[in-house]
């Protein structure tokens, strides 16, 4: 009993200290949504200076892996070359607005931007390495094909797509919390002090071959890596499994073999394989794993951060009941019904987009089903509603209806 008292008070804490990030860094990606031109970033990533601008633009994009791989994906459909494609998978889930700045609440700020710099220089180095390798690189660019339909300049408009982002995050951040809550109540302390003994590299060698085929998002992962940090885990092997963790699972890989080739997954793999290592080594010549630690205590909680914490419960409890209304309700739309119809959707870029929609379209009283796919971008519903109504539907969710 007191062992359950005690995990329920370490998931409370966790949330006190992650929640105000979270909440902070979602609103500053509804903000980037908002302000970013529609088909900006396509335009953007061409010439010798794609890979950078790709990396500057993907590192403050709150994208996990996820979302990335069909963003990334369809830069490189929109024309991009094939090095700001891995740049930006390289780059992006590793880092985040949200994922920064609950890094540096956590486990301080030099933790936070030595890993922001190297993600983006993992990303630059990945990108260009896979120009290099890309033996089609001399080929003309691929046209634009579709530029996605600007989004609603409205404070409306931030707060519904910073709503999708948490959306398309919560079970990853309840994952996050849990897990490092049974680290904290779980593992004795310094229990992970006897990696330290095949040292620096043995340790990243270890957690490397956990992290790689993993998926863990960029921020829910940040307070497992802060219990590992307390129980004993160099704070070089928690850089890698910050940095390798969101970067890679078994998903992207295969997406990155079959959209790219074996060359661009190779360059892929080896850059953060090696870049992340190399970076917790660095990080531990250059920053003492005291500096890190010091940052652990829990702080006497702000009246800021409880209201956080409760707001951010009360939306994890809503996106639980809405998911749990659809699955008990059956509002998945079946294909071969004779009331259903298909129509083909642009602008969607990850889960989170899928789920956006397809909550707009339930939300119809016309909808007695819906099912909505990423690729194709597509949106099956039953029911009696009209193509004209269905059409509207999907503009007022922010993607537009395939002609």
């Amino acid at each position: 009993m007191q062992t359950a008292i005690q995990f329920f008070i370490e998931c409370w804490s966790i949330t006190l200290e992650l929640a105000p990030w979270l909440l902070l860094g979602a609103l500053a990606g509804g903000l980037l949504h908002v302000g970013l031109p529609a088909g900006w970033l396509n335009r953007q990533l061409r010439g010798p200076w794609g890979v950078v601008k790709s990396v500057l633009l993907g590192v403050p994009l709150p994208l996990c892996s996820c979302g990335v791989i069909p963003v990334g994906l369809s830069l490189r459909k929109g024309g991009a070359s094939s090095g700001a494609s891995v740049g930006f998978l390289i780059s992006t889930p590793q880092t985040g607005v949200d994922s920064v700045l609950v890094s540096a609440n956590m486990l301080g700020w030099p933790f936070a931007v030595f890993k922001l710099a190297a993600a983006a220089v993992t990303g630059v180095v990945g990108g260009w390495l896979a120009d290099a390798a890309d033996n089609t690189r001399s080929a003309p660019a691929l046209p634009i094909a579709h530029d996605e339909a600007p989004p609603e300049r409205s404070v409306r408009e931030v707060l519904s797509y910073a709503l999708m982002l948490l959306k398309s995050l919560w079970r990853w951040l309840v994952f996050g919390v849990v897990a490092s809550a049974l680290i904290s109540v779980a593992l004795p302390q310094d229990a992970l002090t006897g990696l330290s003994a095949y040292g620096g590299l043995g340790a990243m060698a270890v957690t490397l071959a956990i992290s790689v085929p993993l998926y863990v998002c960029a921020t829910a992962s940040v307070p497992i890596a802060a219990s590992l940090v307390a129980g004993g885990l160099p704070t070089g092997a928690a850089l890698v499994f910050l940095m390798a963790g969101p970067a890679t699972n078994i998903a992207t890989i295969g997406a990155v073999r079959k959209a790219l080739g074996g060359r661009a997954l190779a360059v892929y793999l080896g850059v953060i394989i090696v870049g992340s290592v190399a970076a917790g080594l660095l990080f531990e010549a250059v920053i003492s794993a005291e500096t890190v630690t010091a940052m652990l205590h829990h702080h006497s909680p702000t009246w800021w951060a409880v209201l956080s914490a409760v707001v951010l419960l009360a939306l994890i409890g809503r996106f639980a009941a809405e998911e749990a209304a659809a699955w008990l309700g059956g509002r998945a739309a079946h294909p071969d019904a004779a009331d259903a119809q298909a129509v083909g959707v642009d602008g969607m870029t990850c889960g989170g987009c899928v789920q956006k929609l397809e909550s707009t379209l339930r939300a119809d009283a016309e909808v007695r089903g819906a099912s909505v796919t990423l690729e194709p971008g597509r949106a099956v519903v039953q029911g009696p509603i009209a193509p004209q109504r269905l059409r509207e539907l999907i503009r007022q969710a922010g993607f537009s209806p395939r002609a």
